[in-house]
């Protein structure tokens, strides 16, 4: 399995989900360039096809058939592995928790009002990391992914850490931004495929999540709603045991024939 932090995490955001796949299932959880323990080059990735790149090394780690994971910024990496990579022929199974994905709302009037949103927030974050006033930015960011959980003050540790990668936050915006067709794409996708969202989540990123699941041939959704964006570490026993099944169905899936019909989305509400 590959798993893809969100922005401002590390690798080690998928500790408790390595320990419920056991040591039958190899977890490779690299840190995105410019996060934990690697800082990139001297040009960090304003695509996610540079993202890909990035990671290729990690990726040519894997030995045969990938289970891929991504959570918020690491997810929309993950959706570029999947859909447009020399990796993609080796995706068994797609995991996708909440990608960020906002090119996919241009589409429509309302959609559209959410992806402006989201571009208006981009080029706030911008001025005030220009202007190096970091824990503004970092204000904002975290007040647009909290949704409409609770308003509770970041612990001191998180907070330091969130500024210590501060800058990097305007290559993420700008790379997700910069993705052409991901509706085509997804369209296009012809494996296994598992949707999570939360019900407390940012509504751009809820609304992400139920294109994909209406444009991607047999996915299913599982939706929390008590969760929020963060829900693979707020509910890492939910989202994580929904891993396992997953990738599970997928290897099985994998040994037998396929069967003829075309799959229905299923959308399961939990807890």
């Amino acid at each position: 399995m590959v798993a893809l932090h969100c922005s401002l995490g590390s690798g080690r955001q998928w500790t408790k989900l390595a320990a419920a796949l056991g040591p039958g299932t190899p977890l490779i959880a690299p840190d995105l360039a410019g996060y934990g323990g690697n800082p990139g080059s001297f040009d960090l990735p304003t695509s996610l096809a540079q993202e890909v790149e990035d990671l290729s090394a990690a990726l040519s780690e894997a030995r045969g058939a990938i289970h891929l994971v991504g959570h918020s910024y690491g997810g929309a990496i993950a959706f570029k592995i999947a859909t447009a990579s020399a990796f993609s022929s080796r995706i068994r199974s797609l995991t996708l928790i909440e990608p960020v994905l906002p090119t996919l709302l241009k589409e429509s009037d309302a959609d559209r009002r959410l992806h402006e949103r989201f571009v208006r927030l981009s080029r706030e974050l911008y001025c005030d990391l220009w202007n190096g006033s970091v824990l503004e930015a970092i204000d904002k960011f975290s007040e647009f992914w909290r949704g409409s959980g609770a308003r509770e003050p970041l612990p001191p540790a998180a907070r330091i850490r969130m500024i210590e990668h501060a800058e990097r936050l305007a290559f993420d915006f700008t790379a997700a931004l910069a993705e052409e067709n991901p509706i085509v794409a997804a369209a296009s996708l012809r494996v296994p495929t598992l949707l999570l969202s939360g019900g407390r989540s940012p509504y751009m990123t809820q609304r992400i999540v139920q294109r994909l699941a209406a444009v991607i041939d047999g996915a299913e959704l599982r939706h929390l709603p008590d969760a929020g964006h963060m829900l693979p570490l707020t509910h890492a026993g939910v989202v994580n045991a929904e891993i396992v099944r997953h990738i599970a169905g997928a290897d099985e899936l994998a040994r037998i024939p396929l069967m003829a019909g075309q799959p229905m989305t299923e959308v399961i509400r939990l807890g």
